[in-house]
């Protein structure tokens, strides 16, 4: 039997999932087969994001979720459990990472970051493992970053962040490994998305981050996809508690 990566029949859920790298996602998941349910603080624009997927032949819910309070998670998760009856995938994507020169950051600062990238995926995390336990079955992974491993300037909250994500992977998958659900993190270098581009549309910017990428680009979303598609799969079945860097290089030197 050779490796497979299809998701046909697999029930995907994707935070922070109405732009950016979260919305590339869940199109990297349904083109692999899986059912999709995208959730975001705002579903305004569920529509188009459900017509959009569903044009390529797949199913697309996208569900109102604040990763940041503990109510709304549960209330999302509840949702999706009754509609759908299982969740096979979880993809912990929803985070922030705003500049914070360490000197001025203020305690609103860390704790904003802190809800949403460690919190939020932590309690996210326990309620589809309970499923997921329960089905003897799942996949988690963690949007985590290159500034897990690395300083990043002015990021000391971001960095501390994501430190923080690698560790909950680390001990989730610790945990679960013998209830057949795996926990890993993907850890992606600077990644073009609408909002990454003012910055790296610029030259000067963008110098100073190729300067420090071995394979002389930026990361796309597909290649954080690729990533994210090996471990949901059957074929990423033996990997679990892993941290995978898709850096280009950067973290190697």
């Amino acid at each position: 039997m050779h490796p497979t990566f299809d998701l046909s029949g697999k029930i995907a859920v994707v935070t922070g999932a109405n732009k950016g790298i979260g919305y590339g996602l869940c199109k990297c998941l349904a083109s692999a087969g899986a059912t999709v349910i995208g959730t975001a603080r705002d579903n305004s624009s569920e529509h188009a994001f459900k017509q959009e997927i569903e044009k390529e032949g797949q199913k697309a819910d996208l569900v109102k979720l604040d990763v940041s309070n503990l109510d709304s998670i549960n209330q999302a998760f509840d949702k999706i459990k009754a509609k759908y009856g299982r969740i096979d995938i979880l993809v912990n994507n929803a985070g922030i990472g705003p500049n914070h020169p360490a000197q001025i950051v203020t305690e609103q600062d860390w704790d904003s970051v802190m809800n949403v990238n460690a919190k939020g995926l932590f309690f996210c995390s326990q309620i589809a493992g309970k499923m997921m336990i329960e089905q003897k079955y799942g996949r988690i992974i963690n949007i985590s970053s290159q500034a897990s491993v690395v300083a990043i300037r002015d990021h000391a909250v971001y960095c501390a962040s994501k430190g923080a994500v690698n560790q909950l992977t680390k001990v989730l998958a610790l945990e679960w490994a013998d209830k057949g659900v795996t926990v890993n993190a993907v850890a992606p270098t600077f990644t073009y998305t609408p909002g990454t581009a003012e910055r790296l549309d610029n030259p000067q910017y963008l110098k100073t981050v190729l300067d420090r990428i071995p394979v002389g680009r930026v990361a796309t979303i597909d290649d954080v996809g690729g990533a994210v598609i090996y471990l949901a799969s059957d074929a990423g079945s033996m990997v679990t508690g892993s941290v995978l860097t898709v850096d280009g290089g950067w973290t190697i030197q």
